[in-house]
């Protein structure tokens, strides 16, 4: 298969340019701060204090740099992952095997984190409610219909909106509990500083592995090419992605220094980040839990959205099926990975083993994805002037090093366990 650059759907232009400094990349933001994050967060302030902040900080840099070599490919060669994936080699048994891998780690994996994320957003309604809850099966079921009504509307500026929406929102969330709670500035700071107490590998790796997802790789780049027209929208593109990932590291690090704050400096013991809100109630007052419970609705409802969209995007380009978010092909896909997730949480299974067990697969398969980009990237038939240079290059390289060694220690630190 040739390495040309084949037409895309037109980008959704207004007619008039768009200023908007917030884009795809906010849909990312979206995507990472789900309900494994707010979870991975709330458990790493709890029981280790501000001490793994400093996993937030490598882990936001590390998404900003492989994110833009997404949102680059997706500007400049008119494709997504998915699609440039299966032009790297002319051998139809290479290409299938990798087809294979991606589809099973995409489909299977957001299956498992549409659950996760579904049951999270239903765990902060029931947080916000206290004791006049609805029934958890019926929460998820109306969380499903929304992201479903939303993704089956075929307008992706739609989507980015909303989704942008509830990013602000989930923002003033967490900003207001940390403004209640009043986490301690200087010890924020020290937490910068790497370092890993006894028993907190495990969590590190969580909070590493929850905000470097392997499908914002594949939803960055197909939405990148759906929004922005041609290559002169890089310098747009690449600002989007350093505000917006840029934002969410933020969100997530006063997340761990409310829960440092609020939990840890006063002994409470919780297991999910719902527990967290209405821990922090009787402490802090009633603001406090409903601003925490909103939070983490919101990230869960976001995360509902996102996770079908990239694995709606990611076969579709496979596939070579047509029309981005207003194909049925994409469509069918996304309804699928809701409808699957809706089942498995409808049914019972508890939210915090199927978020863990997506931070896991998701821990296992981010290098072997994140290699796959950074070899796209090198192709200047693909790209031209516009592939990696060499600095890009080394830091993505280190990216992956990392990746690989964190996910080694956890599978021997599992398998000793």
């Amino acid at each position: 298969m040739s390495d040309r650059i084949e037409e895309a759907p037109p980008a959704e232009q207004s007619g008039k340019k768009n200023r908007s400094l917030l884009g795809p990349g906010a849909l990312v933001t979206a995507a990472f701060i789900g309900p494994g994050t707010v979870t991975a967060c709330t458990l790493a302030g709890a029981n280790f204090g501000y001490a793994l902040i400093w996993a937030l900080v490598f882990a936001t840099v590390a998404t900003i740099i492989l994110q833009e070599m997404a949102a680059r490919l997706g500007v400049v060669s008119r494709q997504g992952l998915g699609t440039a994936l299966m032009t790297m080699t002319d051998n139809p048994v290479l290409r299938w095997l990798m087809a294979g891998l991606v589809l099973s780690a995409l489909f299977v994996g957001n299956a498992a984190y549409e659950a996760g994320n579904l049951s999270g957003a239903a765990l902060g309604v029931q947080a916000a409610l206290d004791d006049k809850q609805i029934p958890f099966e019926i929460t998820i079921v109306a969380i499903a219909l929304v992201a479903a009504v939303l993704l089956v509307s075929g307008h992706y500026k739609r989507i980015e909106r909303v989704l942008i929406g509830l990013v602000l929102v989930m923002a003033v969330c967490f900003v207001a509990t940390a403004v209640i709670v009043r986490p301690d500035l200087g010890a924020i700071l020290s937490g910068m500083k790497p370092s890993v107490p006894d028993g907190s590998l495990l969590t590190a790796v969580a909070l590493i592995g929850t905000t470097i997802v392997p499908y914002n790789l594949f939803l960055h780049a197909a939405a990148s090419r759906e929004r922005w027209a041609d290559p002169t929208s890089l310098g747009a593109a690449r600002a989007d992605v350093g505000i917006s990932i840029g934002f969410g590291g933020l969100i997530s690090i006063l997340i761990v220094s409310t829960a440092a704050s609020g939990l840890f400096a006063t002994g409470l013991e919780v297991e999910t980040a719902g527990d967290m809100a209405q821990q922090l109630e009787p402490v802090f007052g009633p603001l406090a839990q409903v601003f925490m419970a909103a939070g983490l609705f919101a990230a869960g409802l976001t995360s509902a959205i996102t996770a079908p969209m990239a694995t709606g995007y990611a076969v579709s380009e496979i596939f070579g099926w047509k029309g981005g978010v207003s194909g049925s092909g994409f469509r069918l896909v996304a309804l699928t990975v809701i409808i699957i997730g809706a089942v498995v949480g409808f049914f019972g299974i508890k939210p915090v083993n199927v978020i863990v067990f997506a931070q896991l697969a998701n821990g296992l398969l981010l290098p072997i994805i994140a290699i796959f980009l950074l070899v796209t990237m090198n192709r200047k038939k693909l790209l031209g002037v516009h592939t990696n240079g060499l600095v890009t290059n080394l830091l993505g390289g280190l990216v992956v090093l990392v990746s690989v060694g964190l996910g080694l220690r956890l599978i021997l630190r599992v398998l000793m366990g």
